[in-house]
């Protein structure tokens, strides 16, 4: 099932070894000379060798050999005795049905290192060389889904090996940065509210720290974490809201240099606003109503009065509401706009350059954008609409492309793909560019996670269980992505650096597993 090419015996002709999967054994067949091999002898492995590798794991210039035994969760180590004959196996447990190994050194002690991919546990596993070719219980990390391929390269340019994974489940690779000593980036989990559905890391109690905030939609309230230093964070406390809030902004709404809280409620068609009390404590919400089932909410100031407003994308009602901030926090009734259907995101940006943030939405049952125009003291023109892939879920509009005009990005959760539609003046609009995601991707993202001035498209994979990083580079296209895993169903994220390292990080709202997943920037 497996073939490795590698002068096993020292002279100077390489020779084969191949993996058997049916038989558990290894096959070694000496080169003879002028390309022609001896008869194979073998050496008994785990059940299922499914890979091998021949590298000199005891440092005695002689390669030895490693297997991944699928069938018995194991890897198999047999060294090189001399002259291309080998010893017993040794085996190591690892994760489920490996079916890939590499050997490299990931923690620069000039030992090499094990590592395979987990096709039935969905991880990888690295076991350390501790010298003299033994080896270390495994530690493991998360991959995709069904892991059938591994690669360890320094991806990064730091001079320490990466792990890549080919995901056979989900379609995907994952890319594990090796941050040290061989260990491995990976999300951090923290409990929240039933169905955490949106989430925003926003400074609550002026500490300079940013904070957690979640809508858990199965609990009816909001969770605050707040940030104990380093990027990690205290246990919730928790806030009610209307039925099944689904979509939460965190802006300053009365002026006091507090942020508060806005969350809109889809199932009793309100949005609640909770103002800061200090030190990250909020009061009891005040509501006011808005159209059928309100997906999404933004808080930007769209009147010019120095006042944030409300702006809701209605799904049910395919409308957008505009409630104007009356002072001191509180607002008027809501305004309506027609939107194309089901729209189910809304994004507040200055697309035309006049000084006024317009109203874009992503409409899930019409598979397109809409554009309003703000017309000034925040009112809105008729919308116009671009093609987007289907089923957009949300959207982000960021100048991408340095052109001082900003862009429209779009999750497509039916098409695992984001839409990338470049501004071409005055507020119109290219046709859109396609990149591929992980599956259904719910929430996106733009921010410059690489600092090289160029804003990135991160996304939320529901489907998958991952993020996925798409790199600009440059004039607003984007490379292919690299995703990392995150805790089950991510349906929010956001991107902000949480450790005060001047690295942008991801979290996620993880609605599967009822928490938040913090992914520090290595």
């Amino acid at each position: 099932n497996s073939v490795a090419v590698v002068d096993v015996n020292n002279d100077t002709k390489p020779d084969i070894v191949t993996a058997n999967y049916g038989a558990n054994t290894v096959s070694v067949l000496l080169n003879t000379g002028t390309g022609t091999f001896s008869a194979h002898t073998t050496y008994a492995t785990g059940t299922s060798p499914n890979s091998v590798a021949v590298v000199d794991l005891n440092n005695d210039n002689k390669p030895d050999i490693v297997s991944a035994n699928s069938g018995v969760n194991t890897v198999s180590v047999l060294l090189n005795t001399g002259t291309g004959t080998f010893s017993a196996q040794t085996t190591y447990t690892t994760g489920t049905k490996p079916q890939s190994v590499a050997v490299v050194d990931v923690n620069n002690d000039n030992k090499p290192d094990i590592v395979t991919a987990n096709y039935g546990a969905n991880t990888v596993s690295v076991l350390f060389n501790t010298g003299t070719g033994t080896f270390s219980a495994q530690t493991t990390y998360a991959t995709g889904t069904n892991p059938n391929s591994v690669a360890v390269v320094d991806v990064n340019n730091d001079n320490k090996p990466d792990i890549v994974t080919a995901n056979y489940g989900v379609n995907t690779v994952s890319v594990l940065l090796n941050t040290g000593t061989g260990t491995f980036s990976a999300q951090t989990t923290y409990a929240t509210g039933t169905k955490p559905q949106s989430v925003a890391v926003v400074d609550v109690n002026n500490d300079n720290k940013p904070d957690i905030v979640t809508a858990n939609y199965g609990a009816n309230a909001v969770s605050v974490l707040l940030n104990t230093g380093t990027g990690t964070f205290s246990a919730q406390t928790t806030y009610a809201t209307g039925s099944s809030p689904i979509s939460v902004a965190v802006v300053d709404v009365n002026n006091d240099t507090k942020p508060d809280i806005v969350s809109a409620n889809s199932g009793v068609n309100t949005v609640s606003v909770l103002l800061n009390t200090g030190t990250g404590t909020f009061s009891a919400q005040t509501t006011y109503a808005t159209g059928t089932s309100p997906q999404s909410v933004a808080v930007v100031d769209v009147n010019n009065d120095n006042k944030p407003d409300i702006v809701t994308a209605n799904y049910d009602a395919s409308t957008v509401s505009v409630l104007l901030n009356t002072g001191t926090g509180t607002f008027s009734a809501q305004t309506t706009y027609a939107t194309s259907k089901g729209p189910i995101s809304v994004a507040l940006v200055d697309v035309n350059n006049d000084n006024k943030p317009d109203i874009v939405t992503a409409n899930y049952g019409a598979n397109n954008v809409s554009v309003l125009f703000n017309t000034g003291t925040g009112t809105f023109s008729a919308q116009t609409t671009y093609a987007t892939g289907s089923y957009p879920r949300s959207v982000a509009v960021v100048n991408m492309n340095n052109d001082t005009k900003p862009d429209i990005v779009t999750a497509n959760y039916g098409a695992n793909t984001v839409s990338a539609l470049l501004n071409t003046g005055t507020g119109t609009f290219s046709a859109q560019t396609t990149y591929a995601t992980g599956t259904n991707p719910y929430s996106v993202e733009v921010v410059d996670v690489n600092n090289d001035n160029k804003p990135d498209i991160v996304s939320a994979n529901s489907g998958v269980n991952t993020v996925s990083v798409l790199l600009n580079t440059g004039t607003g296209t984007f490379s292919a992505q690299t995703t990392y895993a995150t805790g089950t169903s991510p349906i929010s994220v956001a991107v902000v650096d949480v450790n005060n390292d001047n690295k942008p990080d991801i979290v996620t709202a993880n609605a599967g597993a009822n928490g938040v997943g913090v992914s520090v920037h290595c």
